[in-house]
């Protein structure tokens, strides 16, 4: 019997593999002789630095960048085996999980930091870049990032604009005079779970900046600057295109590594599966396994298990899901691929006893082991 487990993290308690580990000791402990494969899950967010580079020999790099209000942090990132692919959270030089809750404000807050992590990489000789852009704290077009990177965003002066959305209200110009060389021989795959445009009802600015701190009238104003912003960077770049599906994610970073690094803009669990291969393990197992920490109706809205299962019946395998929490409407996943799904929590348990990890990878483990008699 070949196995093969792709298992999203269960965040708070088990990582992407130590989950398919558990899962792997149970088919073991039933069939020693079965052939079992654990391939790292992520979907372009928070654990994808730490799933692929556990699961694809990839070597965390670390680096120190600014944060999104301008203080040092120091972030990590995941260089690939082939020593070419660097794969970057954006969250962790700009995440909103970076800002106090008292210092949100989507109007001072930057990309720069994110393009101090590309630039690292390069200098590390990545050419290749996968780059997860969910959390941002930020709302400026991602003209931080691309001011690390060489472009200059000029006021009517021609002096550099200040960083961080305000600085768009004065933006007259921008200059690729000194971009970084390498930039022409680097790709990048952008993961990008949102379809918003960059501006307007359903711009990153109306759509996700209350959540940044940003107010009713800096959204306003943030809008149209960014709507300036897109007409200007027409004249430097033929893909500033402010409606193209996905521009407007992490505050209009997506509009920037469209525009000007050239970059397709992808569902992130779909980038995942292709760069680890997983359908060439799938193509002749005998059952697929995989799950998250939470399964429900949600997850059919293009998470990483689904994922999974559409990759696993497209060869008619059979899949099955383990999740730590069910809920109700979690019986629309089985219209879209995963055969069954089973709950791993033995009884009425505390969320911090849930959360444990020791008890969660036993859970597992155990559940597991009950389905795979039946297999």
């Amino acid at each position: 019997m070949k196995v093969v487990i792709a298992i999203d993290s269960f965040k708070g308690s088990l990582s992407s593999l130590a989950a398919g580990n558990a899962v792997r000791e149970a088919v073991l402990k039933k069939d020693p002789a079965a052939e079992v494969y654990v391939r790292p899950l992520a979907d372009g967010g928070e654990g994808t630095v730490e799933a692929l580079s556990a699961g694809m020999g990839g070597t965390i790099a670390e680096a120190e960048v600014s944060g999104p209000l301008g203080t040092p942090v120091t972030a990590q990132y995941c260089i690939l085996e082939d020593k070419k692919t660097a794969v970057i959270e954006m969250a962790a030089a700009a995440g909103i999980t970076l800002v106090p809750a008292d210092k949100k404000d989507p109007m001072e807050s930057t990309t720069y930091g994110v393009g101090e992590l590309i630039r690292d990489a390069i200098g590390r000789g990545c050419r290749h870049f996968i780059v997860g852009i969910g959390g941002s704290a930020t709302n400026d077009g991602g003209t931080g990032m691309l001011s690390a990177l060489g472009y200059a965003f000029l006021d009517a002066a021609g002096n550099p604009i200040p960083l961080g959305a305000k600085g768009l209200e004065v933006l007259a110009s921008i200059s690729a005079d000194h971009v970084l060389p390498e930039l022409e021989e680097c790709t990048f795959r952008t993961a990008c779970d949102v379809t918003n445009p960059l501006c307007g009802p359903r711009g990153c600015s109306a759509v996700f900046a209350p959540q940044k701190g940003g107010t009713p009238e800096t959204i306003a104003k943030m809008d149209a600057w960014l709507a300036d912003y897109a007409r200007i960077a027409g004249t430097v770049s033929d893909r500033a295109d402010m409606d193209h599906p996905g521009v407007g994610a992490a505050g209009g970073l997506g509009f920037a590594f469209h525009a000007f690094l050239n970059a397709t803009l992808e569902a992130g669990v779909r980038i995942i599966l292709e760069e680890t291969h997983l359908e060439d393990f799938i193509r002749d197992a005998d059952i697929v396994v995989t799950g998250e920490g939470r399964l429900d109706a949600q997850t059919v809205m293009g998470k990483a298990p689904i994922g999974v299962a559409k990759l696993a019946k497209k060869y008619g395998k059979k899949v099955i899901a383990f999740s730590g929490c069910i809920t109700e409407d979690a019986g629309v996943c089985n219209e879209h691929g995963i055969d069954a799904f089973f709950p791993i929590l033995p009884g009425v348990v505390t969320l911090e006893e849930a959360l444990d990890t020791a008890n969660a990878y036993r859970n597992l483990t155990n559940t597991a082991y009950q389905v795979f008699r039946l297999l």
